[in-house]
């Protein structure tokens, strides 16, 4: 593991990919980038809910929903993919194996992606919005 990839872990950000020149990506083209995997690939409900200021975690939390078990676990490998490739950067990915809501840390945007039933449990939307306010929807 290179010293870039070893600092961005212990910051506990995503890693550059090893062998690829590091893209400096800002968190609003992370955002974009991912927005329009989740829509090109059939994403529902998706909303972005914007943290800068009201946390160090990141600056962009995106909620989506997929139908199935099989496509939570596509649109997670979706923006794997097109963040590996078109930004240089590793995700770290937790609960692809289950199906049922998948995280993924993109640096300064995590994404959750959820089967309906488990989003509508969780509702973690709420928990970060404050009383009366509403998520902002996705640009379609």
């Amino acid at each position: 593991m290179s010293s870039t990839a070893s600092a961005a872990d212990a910051a506990g950000k995503g890693a550059p990919v090893t062998g690829m020149p590091a893209m400096e990506s800002t968190s609003e083209e992370l955002l974009a980038a991912i927005l329009e995997v989740l829509s090109d690939n059939k994403a529902e409900d998706v909303v972005q809910i914007d943290l800068r200021g009201k946390t160090s975690v990141c600056d962009y939390m995106v909620v989506c929903s997929g139908r199935s078990s099989r496509q939570v676990a596509a649109l997670s490998d979706k923006v794997e993919e097109e963040l590996k490739h078109s930004h240089g950067l590793l995700t770290k990915v937790e609960g692809k194996s289950s199906g049922d809501w998948v995280l993924i840390d993109a640096a300064d945007v995590v994404v959750h992606v959820f089967r309906p039933e488990v989003r509508e449990f969780y509702q973690l939307e709420k928990m970060w919005l404050p009383a009366g306010d509403a998520a902002e929807p996705a640009p379609q």
